[in-house]
């Protein structure tokens, strides 16, 4: 498939955007991965506010592991700066200056999105990428052959319900308008928020809105009621918006993960495993010094170190224990989740035909669990 057919197919299936804010801690028990959404990426989005800072990096190229031939061909993936998939970065980083083993080679590939990183993979130009999942599913539904090896992060009340003064319960919302994009996180979010106020779907007016247009609709009074994110979300709030509903009332249901084609992925099992290993080192360097994992990471994002460090506010990062728990299991608990997620975008028409989730999961590439 090539990447105008692909772009037609995007076109159809809804792909836009969503952010969140997070912390590092590693909650695995408090995630309840019965339903899972992803952000996606198009206009203004999660990945925008540091897509925006002054490192931004146009499909740059940093090559961290030896890239000379080997037996396998090794691995091209492409991130963008959202804070979600940087210790992929930073995990290469330290595994270079600890002088580690040189693997076949790995290069991590700066693009400015993930609908960017979409089109590479349809071009062939890539071999797997930072995702959200409700894209990795579009994607797949589009015709590409991915399979998710790592869960990077949930939402833990980045995502949010927003409302004008004097709207203080979600039951007032009844007949009232509603700002949402058209992703899979926008609907799940608005799903979710008219089941625990008691409002059916057809009781409240929905305005479909991209998330640029948020803050001024907002201000401008063009509805009542918004389902945005982070940094969006605290610019409305200064104007005087009201969090009604946020994604912690529906743990482990919005979740970025690690897309790799499948050809890849059976071409490079040692390479993806010393990614993945490199990455989990990196996640403990965080939660273990904080600081100094902040400090390293700045740079790159363009951001201080305590603006690192604000940025995983809102996001629960899984550990290995927690990811094999997510990937592995027939059917795996992701699997699961992207199930819920497929049909409710088929329901909002973001995808165009019912998709089969089954094997879309695989947890062979993980490390081992220490004993």
């Amino acid at each position: 498939m090539n990447a105008q057919h692909l772009n037609k197919q995007i076109e159809k299936f809804g792909l836009g955007i969503s952010m969140p804010s997070h912390p590092f801690l590693v909650q695995p028990d408090a995630l309840d991965t019965t339903h899972t959404a992803g952000r996606l990426e198009f206009q203004p989005q999660r990945r925008w506010f540091l897509g925006a800072s002054s490192l931004v990096l146009a499909a740059g190229c940093l090559s961290l592991t030896s890239c000379a031939s080997s037996a396998e061909p090794g691995l091209r993936i492409a991130t963008n700066q959202w804070i979600g998939y940087e210790l992929l970065h930073l995990g290469q980083a330290l595994a270079v200056e600890n002088a580690m083993p040189a693997q076949p080679g790995i290069r991590l590939i700066e693009l400015l999105s993930n609908t960017d990183s979409i089109q590479a993979l349809a071009a062939g130009t890539i071999d797997g990428a930072g995702l959200t999942l409700d894209e990795a599913i579009s994607a797949r539904a589009a015709g590409l052959d991915l399979k998710i090896v790592l869960v990077f992060d949930f939402s833990a009340g980045a995502d949010v319900l927003l409302a004008r003064p004097g709207i203080t319960r979600l039951d007032q919302l009844k007949g009232r308008h509603i700002g949402v994009e058209q992703t899979g996180v926008g609907a799940l979010m608005l799903d979710a928020a008219m089941k625990q106020a008691g409002l059916a779907r057809g009781e409240v007016r929905v305005i479909s809105m991209t998330a640029d247009q948020h803050l001024a609709a907002f201000e401008q009074g063009k509805v009542d009621a918004l389902v945005t994110f982070e940094p969006i979300a605290s610019q409305i709030i200064a104007t005087g918006g009201q969090a009604l509903f946020d994604s912690r009332a529906i743990p482990g249901s919005i979740v970025d993960v690690l897309a790799i084609s499948s050809r890849a992925l059976a071409d490079n099992p040692n390479t993806l495993r010393t990614l993945l290993s490199r990455y989990f080192s990196a996640l403990d360097h965080l939660r273990l010094h904080p600081d100094d994992a902040s400090r390293r990471m700045a740079p790159r994002l363009g951001l201080t170190p305590a603006a690192v460090q604000a940025g995983y506010t809102g996001l629960v990062l899984p550990d290995l224990a927690e990811n094999r728990r997510l990937l592995g299991g027939k059917p795996a608990p992701l699997e699961a989740t992207a199930t819920h997620l497929a049909a409710l975008m088929l329901r909002e028409k973001l995808l165009v035909r019912e998709i089969d989730v089954s094997q879309f999961v695989v947890p062979d590439s993980l490390p081992e669990l220490a004993t």
